[in-house]
């Protein structure tokens, strides 16, 4: 169970612990709960519940979707030099299963590569299973045992949340998931295309089936994979009776989806570094053909394990993809 976490440096193995849980159950990877409540002020530079800014920037949640976010908040990090009135885009960070979005955070960190982009960073926490896990229902492979908690309207009712109360561009809001958080991210570029730009994943997966997503946008699409993961393999497998893709597979589905030609790109990205003492990780990119500029894109991280010690570097180089596919 703990062969990931061994690889880790001591300062992540208390960490990698409660995301290393996803083994135990056959799950997808992480640990806990995040807890922060909407108010009527969010100070600029501190991690809080969402809150309003000066004006309200959209006409709001719905009754039932506030309903969701006053049952289960969430955490809005707002960067200081984020205006009231300037549209920002947003980041939305989705644990693995186990973990928290707390608890996520302090594993990737992508606070700093918020603020140095002025992105809103919004993170939340799963529903906690009956043995205390928290999941998100993303496909059928993962990870809502029952199949009955609708993340998707959730997630949704997030972004609708912080829309309301802060100047977000409609253009660039963007999606962050591992594992569990991962899977989830390729289920809301599926359920909510017209209001995604990108999504960035870590070791998740899209539907099995690709008659289960049917987006009605192209979206980016990230996919980062270790060749060494054991929870969730580079080549597919299964959770319980539900199989998921290979890295490769989503990819060349989404390839699909987005229009882009069915072979990648003869002249990909050069390898980019993101794990220690690794060798970089491979691109392999489709780009060409792709609808309203999207790009779909897998970085494939060699002998790379479930949850990776990754490089300081690695969130700017996560949220430059993103940035640089917003919706046209």
């Amino acid at each position: 169970m703990f062969s990931c976490v061994q690889l880790l440096p001591r300062s992540l193995r208390a960490i990698a612990v409660g995301l290393a849980l996803a083994v135990t159950v056959g799950a997808c990877g992480s640990s806990g709960s995040s807890k922060s409540t909407p108010t009527s002020a969010t100070k600029p530079g501190s991690t809080a519940s969402s809150k309003p800014t000066t004006a309200t920037k959209a006409p709001g949640p719905t009754p039932a979707q506030a309903a969701m976010v006053a049952a289960r908040p969430f955490t809005l990090h707002v960067p200081t030099a984020v205006s009231a009135t300037r549209p920002a885009p947003l980041l939305l960070m989705l644990h693995g299963y186990g973990a928290t979005g707390a608890i996520e955070e302090a594993y990737l960190r992508f606070t700093a590569a918020a603020d140095a982009h002025n992105m809103l960073y919004a993170f939340a926490d799963g529903t906690p299973n009956a043995r205390g896990s928290r999941f998100w229902n993303a496909t059928d492979a993962c990870c809502d045992p029952n199949r009955t908690v609708d993340d998707s309207a959730y997630v949704t009712a997030i972004i609708a949340d912080v829309k309301a109360k802060h100047a977000v561009d409609p253009k660039r809001v963007y999606l962050l998931g591992h594992s569990n958080g991962g899977f989830l991210s390729y289920r809301m570029a599926c359920d909510h295309s017209d209001e995604i730009a990108a999504i960035a994943s870590i070791a998740g997966a899209t539907w099995s089936d690709p008659k289960r997503c049917a987006p009605t946008q192209a979206v980016s699409i990230l996919q980062i994979h270790g060749t060494g993961d054991q929870t969730i393999k580079y080549d597919g497998g299964s959770i319980g009776s539900a199989t998921y893709p290979s890295a490769t597979k989503t990819v060349s589905t989404w390839a699909g989806y987005d229009g882009c030609r069915k072979t990648p790109d003869p002249s990909p990205p050069p390898p980019l570094a993101i794990e220690d003492k690794l060798p970089p990780a491979t691109v392999t990119s489709y780009s060409r053909g792709c609808r309203n500029g999207t790009t779909v894109e897998l970085w494939t991280q060699p002998q790379g394990v479930h949850i990776p010690p990754f490089l300081p570097t690695f969130p700017e180089s996560v949220v430059n993809f993103l940035l640089s596919h917003p919706k046209p």
